[in-house]
């Protein structure tokens, strides 16, 4: 097992890898921009490396730094959480040469997967249903393109092979707009990715999203831990993530997820990552593989007991995987909220000082944050300032007990979304379950006198 490790990120991904760490006696080196000086995580960790300035190509994306501080501090492996380096192949390459170990998958996973049109190749050859789409990148000829959407049927949706995070696609409806938004998309994605390529597929109209968790070691040992339903989003970004997904039949779910494992052990997958789906009329359709931890890994870890963190470093530390199938057991319901430094309807950013935090607890209730009463929220990075995860014997339980966290919760200062969250927990859609993923801005767009102040206070 390793005796140091360095995490190469920020935020409350850094202080859950930290605490991860700690549990299991590895001693940790954390990296931060200047802006992160007085992180909490940064005043834990044994050992800290200022890497730069706050702009993220400064420090959290600079590559030569990172490694220079692992090589000053005697680190043995670097974790790179989620989102900045976590699915850069390049920089799993590097660490890899540089003689640390990548807490992740290998280099040549993460490429495959990380480019959309080899990802979907590799899953048809794997057994994993997909979108019906073009069989690679979109060719030039426009004739050609006309061609395949008719095969296909529209409405279609335009997708960068390289794109990520909701950006980089576009959902065409009629033959006119085709060539127009094939081009702006091309644009968008060279632009965004350094990739121009873009490819099509059949966009679902009322689809939900559903995605399932793995861990696989380098034994071609895998397994899946569960589904979780991540509907609830507004512009392809997750706001609220459950598990297990309501009122989907088990045994679909179990031959999804035998098929993702499957998939692990036939392209040499190691590590934790993702398996994305749209789910719709009773059929699974895959989208992408995150080849990283999620953000919304918590909800999984409550209906399983299984800390994925410290199995992400126990396989990347050669170690087989602790787990059979069968001893994964899904036990109750977890609802996580994103709590998020932002206007809660207008969705414009609030960074700044905040004056008072008090985050809520009680039976089921974990929150996972690196935030502070004092802590400034710097305006450079993601807005997220921190998870409420609620758990329950019963999807109801666990839906009571978020609501209960979240009036109990005080964040002054700044604007948060806690109020919008408020207002989802009371909502008989979401209630109810099942809700696709256009629901929440369908809401927002028909609900103009929605609250817009309870209980969230800056002063």
């Amino acid at each position: 097992m390793f005796e140091k490790i360095l995490i190469a990120n920020r935020g409350e991904i850094a202080l859950r890898i930290q605490r991860a760490c700690r549990e299991m006696g590895i001693k940790t080196v954390v990296v931060h921009s200047e802006a992160d000086r007085e992180a909490k995580y940064v005043k834990l960790a044994d050992e800290s490396v200022c890497i730069g300035p706050a702009p993220s190509a400064q420090s959290y994306l600079n590559m030569p730094a990172i490694i220079s501080a692992a090589e000053v501090t005697d680190a043995e492996a670097i974790h790179p959480g989620y989102g900045f380096l976590s699915e850069n192949a390049d920089f799993a390459e590097r660490v890899e040469k540089s003689g640390f170990v990548f807490i992740g998958p290998r280099p040549d996973s993460i490429r495959m997967m990380g480019d959309k049109v080899s990802a979907k190749q590799a899953m048809i050859k794997a057994g994993v249903p997909c979108v019906p789409g073009s069989d690679g990148a979109l060719p030039e000829d426009p004739k050609e393109i006309i061609r395949i959407a008719r095969k296909i049927g529209y409405p279609v949706i335009i997708k960068a092979a390289g794109g990520g995070g909701g950006r980089g696609m576009r959902v065409v409806h009629t033959e006119a707009a085709l060539l127009n938004a094939v081009t702006m998309t091309k644009t968008e994605a060279g632009a965004a990715f350094g990739n121009p390529e873009v490819y099509m597929e059949k966009y679902l109209e009322n689809p939900r999203h559903v995605e399932i968790q793995v861990l696989a070691d380098e034994f071609k040992n895998a397994i899946w831990l569960g589904e979780r339903d991540c509907s609830m989003q507004r512009r392809h970004q997750k706001v609220i993530e459950e598990a297990p997904a309501p009122g989907i039949p088990r045994k679909l779910i179990e031959r999804i997820g035998d098929r993702c494992a499957e998939a692990c052990r036939k392209i040499g997958y190691r590590g934790a990552g993702t398996f994305e789906f749209l789910y719709e009329n009773g059929e699974f359709y895959f989208i992408e593989m995150n080849t990283r931890i999620q953000v919304e890994h918590p909800v999984t870890e409550m209906i399983t007991g299984v800390d994925l963190v410290q199995e992400q470093i126990r396989v990347a530390a050669g170690e087989k995987l602790r787990f059979r199938q069968r001893d994964i057991e899904l036990s109750g319901h977890a609802i996580e909220c994103r709590i998020n430094a932002e206007d809660p309807f207008k969705f414009t950013p609030s960074p700044g000082r905040i004056t008072a935090w008090h985050p809520p607890g009680g039976p089921g209730i974990r929150v996972d944050s690196h935030a502070y009463t004092g802590y400034f929220v710097p305006p450079t990075y993601d807005s997220m300032v921190g998870k409420v995860i609620a758990y329950g014997a019963t999807r109801d339980q666990a839906i009571k007990r978020m609501q209960i966290a979240l009036s109990e919760m005080v964040v002054e200062g700044i604007l948060t979304n806690i109020p919008l969250h408020r207002e989802l927990m009371i909502d008989a859609r979401f209630i109810e379950g099942g809700t696709n993923i256009h629901y929440l801005e369908q809401k927002l767009a028909n609900k103009p006198d929605l609250p817009k102040d309870s209980g969230n206070v800056k002063k």
